[in-house]
């Protein structure tokens, strides 16, 4: 979003007294949070955008800016929070071309464990939030992808349409979508089959995923067994099993 001069100014002020609404609304304006709050304790700079535009894709100590390579651009780090991540970086001894190493995973699970999320946080002047995004930046691979664990479920190969489906029959899928209701599960016959809620019971969930609102999430595999086809109203309905991993 681009805005400039006196506006910006309001615009900012206005925003940064939402407090607790701040991340959201930063987000619905594509505007980083970081900015909303170091531009108010600054008194808003009216060139504040052309300054981000300059700024934001530099590499500290190399006066670079977006047409040389910055290891930085291939991880999840807003360029607004690039400072962070290098100053993060410097206290545990790091470097950019560490990034995604086992090495520079284990520094940064020893600093958080030692020192708390929300100490660090103070001491780089951001927010648990915003460092923990660096955070996941920093450890994740160069051009990690979230969706690349989505990949094809193993589906039965006689099973391609659901008058192959009969009840009681076990298969394995994906989760595809969750709702208040249930899970949607990709069992590959070209209609996802509903779990109901009833039957996504703590006993059938890992330790970690039992105090989760929606206990089960997209991309997620499941083994489950089909309770009823009903290919007048083109409904399958599942029971969960267990969740693969």
């Amino acid at each position: 979003m681009a805005f400039g001069g006196l506006k910006a100014k309001i615009l900012i002020q206005h925003i940064a007294g939402l407090n607790a609404e701040l991340p959201a609304v930063c987000r619905l304006i594509r505007i980083n949070p970081e900015t909303v709050r170091s531009s108010v304790c600054s008194g808003v700079n009216e060139e504040l955008p052309l300054k981000q535009t300059a700024e934001k894709k530099k590499v500290k100590g190399s006066g670079s800016t977006s047409n040389q390579f910055n290891p930085l651009d291939q991880t999840c780090i807003h360029p607004e929070s690039y400072s962070i991540a290098l100053r993060f970086l410097s206290q545990i001894g790091g470097s950019l071309d560490q990034i995604g190493s086992a090495a520079l995973r284990q520094s940064i699970e020893s600093s958080v464990k030692s020192r708390g999320l929300d100490v660090l946080a103070k001491s780089l002047d951001t927010t648990p939030e915003t460092l923990q995004l660096t955070v996941d930046g920093l450890t994740q691979p160069p051009g990690f992808d979230i969706r690349q664990d989505f990949e094809q479920a193993d589906f039965k190969r006689e099973i391609v349409s659901m008058n192959d489906l009969h009840d009681g029959m076990v298969v394995t899928g994906r989760v595809t979508n969750t709702a208040l209701f249930g899970a949607f599960v990709d069992i590959g016959v070209g209609r996802s089959g509903l779990i109901p809620k009833r039957f996504i019971t703590p006993d059938k969930l890992p330790v970690d995923q039992r105090q989760r609102s929606l206990a089960l999430g997209p991309g997620e595999r499941v083994e489950v067994r089909v309770i009823n086809v009903d290919l007048q109203r083109n409904r399958i309905t599942l029971d969960l099993i267990r969740v693969l991993r």
